[in-house]
């Protein structure tokens, strides 16, 4: 009885901790200037899968953004995330236009 106690927690666990950590994925980034604009100079992004309203890390270099999911996109093939221009200027990617990031 106990080991199948412990066998039932152990499932549990794993259960409830493959739930509660967030699918890192890296790969492109672009940004774009139409759409949904964020209220009030809040950072916010396309992505499409992560449910409207999630917050995203998103990492490029040594620097690290928090951004809103507003809208569905990007439409492009190999990029995982599109940054409004607010979100694309704090992470420092304006110049370059597409650049790889760490999404979280």
């Amino acid at each position: 009885m106990r080991a199948q106690t412990t066998f039932c927690l152990c499932l549990a666990t794993f259960s409830l901790s493959a739930f509660s950590v967030a699918q890192a994925e890296s790969g492109l980034a672009s940004y774009y200037g139409y759409g949904k604009a964020g209220k009030g100079g809040e950072l916010t992004c396309a992505h499409r899968t992560r449910p409207f309203g999630s917050v995203l890390r998103v990492s490029y270099g040594s620097r690290s953004i928090q951004c809103r999911v507003n809208d569905r996109g990007p439409f492009i093939r190999g990029r995982i995330v599109d940054l409004s221009v607010p979100a694309a200027r704090a992470l420092g990617m304006m110049s370059a236009g597409v650049v790889r990031v760490s999404v979280e």
